[in-house]
C-alpha cells in the first residue's frame, strides 16, 4: 500500500520532483510513501510528509478510491492542509506549488497522473 498527500494551500497543489530511483528521478509526484506493517494509512501519510517535507499535515478527505499503480501496489490519496511548518525538499530534487493552470506544466509520474486529472476536475476548479 502506498499513500499520497494532495497538500493544498491558497488554491495551489504541492508537487514534489523525485530524486530516486533512477527510472523515476525527475518525475513529479504527490508526497507520500509506503505504509509500514501495523501502521494505518493515515498515520503513514502523516509520517511520510514529516520525513519528506519536515511538516505536519492535517488530512482532510480521501480522494477517489484505490488507484492501481501495479499488480501489487495500490495508491490511496488524501487532500491535506499544512498544520505546521513550511515544506522543504528533504528527499526530493525540488518542490513546487502549482496553480490549477500550472498542473500540467510538470511531468507527473504515470501512477500519479490519474489522481492529478481527478484533482483538476473535482477539487482544484
Amino acid at each position: 500500500m502506498v499513500v499520497g498527500a494532495a497538500i493544498l494551500a491558497d488554491g495551489r497543489l504541492l508537487a514534489a520532483q523525485r530524486a530516486e530511483p533512477p527510472h523515476m528521478a525527475g518525475g513529479w509526484e504527490l508526497p507520500g510513501g509506503k505504509v509500514d506493517p501495523g501502521e494505518s494509512d493515515e498515520d503513514a501519510l502523516v509520517r511520510e510528509c514529516h520525513e519528506e517535507l519536515a511538516v505536519k499535515v492535517r488530512l482532510v478527505r480521501r480522494v477517489g478510491g484505490d488507484w492501481r499503480l501495479s499488480e501489487r501496489a495500490v495508491l490511496r490519496v488524501w487532500t491535506a492542509e499544512l498544520a505546521e511548518g513550511e515544506p522543504q525538499a528533504l528527499e526530493h530534487l525540488q518542490l513546487r506549488w502549482l496553480t490549477p493552470s500550472e498542473l500540467y506544466t510538470v511531468t507527473w509520474l504515470p501512477g500519479d497522473r490519474p489522481v492529478i486529472d481527478h484533482l483538476a476536475a473535482q477539487v482544484l476548479t
